[in-house]
């Protein structure tokens, strides 16, 4: 199991996704939780699933 991730850490991973995703407004929450979910190891970077950002299912 992994260690939960701190704050700092998720926020990030959220930053990188966003840049990514070309910086989207109003879906803060969307790349923090996915952030969150990839660093717990719930789900694995760059794997597209349900649940991600561009996933809308």
């Amino acid at each position: 199991m992994r260690p939960k991730p701190t704050e700092e850490e998720i926020r990030q991973r959220a930053k990188e996704l966003w840049e990514t995703h070309g910086k989207p407004e109003n879906r803060d929450d969307e790349f923090w939780r996915t952030a969150e979910r990839e660093l717990s190891g719930l789900q694995d970077r760059g794997e597209d699933m349900k649940g991600s950002p561009d996933n809308q299912n």
